[in-house]
């Protein structure tokens, strides 16, 4: 053997890898392990463009669905188109037509109830009464109808600018402009002409209160309704003159109790009315408020009403004209007059009423059926002295 001949080169084995067998397409994937997942490179966002809203198309709208049949009630109203303007001269005529009713509304007749309520008290006083008595009362209810309508129209001229600040009274006819200052003064002028007939015509030198009332009610207009306190008891002092009137023309004698008694009311009554003034409107349109307070009100409202409820039992017990067997009767009216003093005292501080003392007095059905009890009592205590005569 020759040694010399190389031997051949061994043989070098390759591990082949298997070929992979074929995928499952039935199989479910294998979920991919996020963690080895490289992160995507984001693009830096662009700016859009600022669009052009005046370019852009409007959107397609799908057709709206019917709407279901409404409630009539909760319906908006329809909106009225703008009526027509009125034809010419059709103004004038309403204004010719409503002249005469805004010149009566000037006179206030929903405030001549209170000549009526407080010139016949001086009846309680005379005895026997008859129908000379009744005539002089009416004529002494005439006199003063006057002298207070002659004083509201005097007032609203002055006040007419003032007015017109006031949410309630700038409806009235000056201050609204329904009746002109020129007609206004010529009314003022047929009322005291009428007046000075009145007292011309009457018992000499009777209308002496009246006139006295004429020349607190121009001062009042003049200057003194801005003066805190003054101004209410004047109010008040014209009701007794009232009083005064009547008495002197039936020729009775005021009694001091009576006079006090119908004072003090009238004076609960006026300052009622000016807290509910500044409770609604405020002090502007008044300049005697800012020398109130809404408390400083209900003090001096309940110390008068306290005055009013003790004067007249003091003039039942002592003046008034009634016999032995009316004292229950007396008694009997006393707690209605206490109730309806409470009563008012409610509607002012409980339910913020009082603006028109009128209006409370004789629309609250509590008031109108305890008055009339009470008017059945006084009635009745008065005529049992002449049934047992």
């Amino acid at each position: 053997m020759d040694i010399t001949r190389s031997s051949p080169a061994p043989v070098r084995v390759v591990a082949v890898p298997p070929e992979p067998e074929p995928a499952d397409p039935t199989a479910p994937p294998e979920p991919a392990d996020l963690a080895t997942l490289p992160e995507p490179a984001y693009a830096e966002p662009l700016a859009p463009a600022p669009a052009d809203l005046a370019t852009l198309p409007e959107p397609a709208y799908a057709e709206p669905l019917a709407p279901a049949p409404a409630d009539l009630a909760t319906l908006p109203e329809p909106a009225y188109a703008e009526p027509l303007a009125p034809a010419p001269g059709a103004g004038a005529r309403a204004r010719r037509r409503s002249r005469p009713r805004d010149l009566l509304a000037l006179l206030r007749p929903g405030q001549w109830v209170k000549n009526l309520a407080v010139v016949p008290l001086a009846l309680l006083d005379t005895h026997p009464w008859g129908a000379a008595a009744f005539l002089r009362t009416g004529w002494a209810v005439l006199g003063f109808t006057l002298a207070s309508a002659l004083v509201y129209v005097v007032n609203d001229l002055a006040d007419r600018e003032r007015d017109r600040l006031h949410p309630v009274k700038r409806h009235r006819p000056i201050a609204s402009g329904r009746v002109s200052t020129a007609a206004a003064g010529v009314l003022t002028g047929v009322l005291a002409l009428s007046l000075t007939g009145w007292a011309v015509a009457g018992p000499a030198w009777q209308w002496w209160p009246t006139a006295l009332y004429l020349a607190l009610s121009l001062a009042y207009s003049q200057g003194l309704k801005h003066v805190p306190l003054v101004d209410a008891f004047i109010v008040a002092t014209g009701f007794v003159l009232r009083l005064v009137q009547g008495a002197l023309l039936v020729g009775a004698e005021v009694s001091e109790w009576l006079a006090l008694c119908v004072f003090s009311l009238c004076l609960m009554l006026a300052l009622g009315k000016r807290r509910h003034e500044m409770t609604a409107a405020g002090r502007a349109h008044r300049p005697a408020l800012s020398g109130y307070t809404l408390a400083f009100l209900d003090h001096l409202v309940v110390l008068v009403a306290v005055l009013t409820a003790v004067s007249y039992v003091l003039y039942l017990r002592d003046d008034a004209a009634l016999a032995a067997g009316a004292s229950l009767v007396t008694l009997l009216s006393a707690p209605c007059a206490v109730f309806g003093l409470a009563r008012y005292l409610q509607l002012l501080l409980v339910e913020q009423g009082g603006g028109n003392p009128v209006h409370v007095l004789f629309r609250d059905r509590a008031t109108l059926v305890n008055a009339a009890l009470w008017a059945a009592l006084v009635t009745l205590a008065l005529v049992l002295p002449h049934a047992s005569a």
